[in-house]
């Protein structure tokens, strides 16, 4: 299937490895140019190796999101050196594991300002250009806690669940022009932040990390974990003019995981 997509420009946060980089190479392999954005040099230079082996064209940028006056030199850079950006992919790394009680307000600070003010503030440079052009995608990838919140995970279920909010809420402002806003949600997909949460569960509740892995597949009715380019798909889908009339939606890529209806 052709998504249509070839010559399209994104950008990808937090993409030097996991989601983000699955989804990078994804939106590659359909002719996509790709800006790819980390704190990791070593996972930059990797992210760039993989989408050049899928025949992409990728720029590497350091960026750390907690610093809001890189965000409009950095996205001047895409647009200098690749064109336009046509697709934002909004995404971040997770906040430690943490209670709901007790946390300290600076850290539930910090975590707003780079978990959801960070992504707000750059999907606001972006967007003019997108209407401008009468044509975007805002996709959001989140966390299958913003709406069945997972155990010593507050801060993360809190903060991803304020995201889902917004995204709901833009879709309907920029429908008209064009743009698509959506939120893509993992379940349980094999990247290395869900091996430190099945460590740190293993720690925790002195079991080994196997059999934390044997209890965790057997909650998914497919009976194992997400393969990360699965996800990635899912997004590339999504940024394509066949998903054109999906917008204000929530897709949830967990093999049936998630209860919540």
């Amino acid at each position: 299937m052709d998504l249509g997509l070839k010559g399209k420009v994104a950008l990808v946060m937090a993409s030097s490895r996991g989601l983000g980089q699955a989804m990078a190479v994804s939106l590659a392999r359909e002719g996509v140019k790709v800006a790819v954005t980390g704190r990791n040099p070593e996972g930059l230079k990797k992210s760039v190796e993989m989408i050049e082996a899928a025949g992409g064209t990728a720029l590497a940028l350091s960026w750390d999101l907690s610093d809001s006056s890189l965000i409009d030199s950095l996205v001047s850079k895409v647009e200098k050196e690749l064109g336009p950006i046509d697709i934002l992919i909004n995404n971040t790394g997770g906040p430690p594991p943490t209670l709901a009680l007790g946390q300290d307000p600076a850290l539930w600070q910090k975590s707003f300002n780079d978990m959801v003010l960070s992504l707000i503030s750059i999907t606001d440079r972006v967007l003019p250009g997108m209407r401008q052009r009468q044509w975007g995608r805002i996709i959001t990838s989140t966390t299958s806690g913003a709406i069945a919140p997972i155990k010593n995970l507050a801060i993360s279920n809190t903060l991803r669940a304020a995201l889902l909010a917004w995204s709901k809420t833009l879709a309907a402002e920029v429908a008209a022009d064009g743009i698509t806003v959506n939120v893509i949600m993992p379940g349980r997909v094999a990247t290395d932040r869900l091996r430190q949460l099945d460590e740190a569960r293993a720690q925790r509740e002195n079991m080994s990390y196997e059999s934390v892995v044997k209890a965790s597949q057997s909650q998914i009715p497919m009976g194992r974990y997400g393969d990360p380019q699965e996800y990635g798909d899912a997004a590339a889908f999504l940024a394509s003019r066949n998903a054109s009339y999906i917008t204000g939606s929530v897709i949830r890529v967990d093999g049936g995981q998630i209860q919540a209806i």
